[in-house]
């Protein structure tokens, strides 16, 4: 998160916290006719894609539209550690060692830590993806090779979109005429679900990275809210809130309900108005995101059945 140096909301817990409750059934052009219709009466721009690991089906809006990633890049650069743990090419107990210069706003863990003079890699990916911690993902970035590593790391894994170019909190803007610090939600939809459950960690790490993303604070009040009972999920959530430039709220999760494989669930909504606080109203645009992923997802289960 940047801008505010307020943190993002949520309080801590994992699955769906207070559980929606379930809509009726629903078709892809149902769905996607009702991300428009959110869009509408939210006001701003919203982007949304929903993926189905079993079978590739999906729908979305605005799909292929950039916005910025703020801290939702956390979740791939603790991936891409786990990714070298697996290799063997890095010991996420290795110390990456900090001081006091290095912590910003939004950085509990390391703020705490700071006495210690560092902090174990694995650590601070932790740190990255379930408080949102903004020197944890500074200081993890740099030790892994900084941003184009990061991009490196998603070209490597079929993802030609995605891209970083900075680190917090300027990675938070994609400045005028380019398309930096920027992805599209298919494109970030289609990584989430490899990292979640193709072959790019290992089962014990893909298992890690859900198990953070699922003790996740900072988004209970985001597509988590919107999902019904029995869904298994986790996330990452990202905030934008800078004094001369329109406020994003965004969350990207794996929900995966009883007797079914995960769904990729990516949301994107950008304001179009400076805001200085978090505005719960806006996270609702994600929770109906979620609620409506739910409902599609209902249908394509009943008539599996």
């Amino acid at each position: 998160m940047a801008g505010s140096g307020m943190p993002e909301s949520g309080v801590a817990g994992s699955g769906a916290g207070m559980a929606a409750s379930r809509d009726r059934p629903i078709s892809g052009a149902d769905a996607t006719a009702r991300l428009a219709m959110l869009q509408q009466r939210a006001g701003g721009m919203l982007g949304a894609f929903v993926l189905d690991t079993t079978d590739g089906a999906h729908f979305g809006l605005n799909a292929d539209r950039r916005f910025p990633h703020c801290s939702t890049f956390k979740l791939s650069l603790a991936a891409m550690l786990l990714h070298r743990i697996d290799k063997g090419l890095i010991d996420g107990d290795a110390i990456l060692p900090y001081g006091p210069e290095a912590l910003m706003s939004v950085s509990p863990v390391t703020t705490r830590h700071v006495d210690d003079g560092g902090l174990p890699a694995i650590m601070l990916a932790r740190a990255a993806v379930v408080t949102s911690d903004n020197a944890a993902a500074n200081l993890l970035l740099r030790r892994l090779g900084g941003p184009a590593a990061l991009t490196a790391f998603w070209r490597g894994m079929g993802d030609a979109i995605s891209r970083l170019d900075a680190y917090e909190p300027e990675l938070n803007r994609i400045p005028a005429g380019t398309q930096e610090n920027s992805t599209t939600p298919a494109a970030m939809a289609a990584t989430l679900a490899r990292l979640a459950t193709g072959d790019v960690l290992s089962p014990a790490s893909r298992a890690t990275l859900r198990d953070w993303m699922a003790a996740a604070n900072t988004g209970t009040r985001r597509i988590r809210a919107g999902l019904p009972a029995g869904f298994h999920a986790g996330d990452k959530t990202g905030t934008s809130l800078y004094p001369d430039a329109s406020a994003h709220y965004i969350d990207i999760a794996i929900a995966e309900p009883e007797d079914h494989a995960p769904v990729a669930i990516t949301a994107y909504y950008d304001t179009g108005v400076v805001q200085s606080d978090i505005d719960p109203a806006d996270e609702t645009v994600l929770a109906e995101v979620g609620r409506i992923a739910a409902a599609w997802l209902s249908a394509r289960m009943e008539r599996s059945r």
